[in-house]
């Protein structure tokens, strides 16, 4: 989305047209996101409410594998000057992401998980 992610923007262009539909279409799923301020502010979670949501623990540690996906594409990302040519690079270093990356940040997350019990919520090596 171009511009700033207010709440209502939130709900009007990803969670209404996109997650709500996927969700209804998914029996017994349960939604989670972050508590950043579109996700928490009172228009998305009126809408949220009705559908099943994992809350966020507000000083969570962030255990989402994405995150590294994420940074993976920023290293990779090459200087733009316009919107548009940022979203060609987006798109094109998205798509040429190596699947045994992906994979195996997948396969980590049990691991993941036991660290961060192990660090009682805080840092760890991921």
């Amino acid at each position: 989305m171009r511009g700033t992610l207010t709440g209502q923007r939130y709900v009007d262009g990803i969670l209404r047209p996109h997650v709500g539909p996927f969700l209804n279409g998914l029996l017994g799923a349960i939604f989670q996101q972050d508590n950043a301020r579109p996700h928490t502010a009172r228009v998305a979670q009126d809408f949220l409410r009705h559908f099943q949501t994992l809350p966020w623990p507000a000083c969570s540690p962030d255990v989402s594998p994405v995150e590294h996906v994420w940074d993976q594409l920023k290293r990779q990302m090459p200087l733009c000057h316009s919107v548009h040519n940022l979203e060609l690079a987006v798109q094109d270093l998205f798509a040429h992401l190596p699947q045994d990356n992906i994979r195996s940040l997948i396969n980590s997350m049990p691991d993941r998980v036991v660290a961060c019990i192990a660090a009682e919520g805080g840092p760890t090596c991921y």
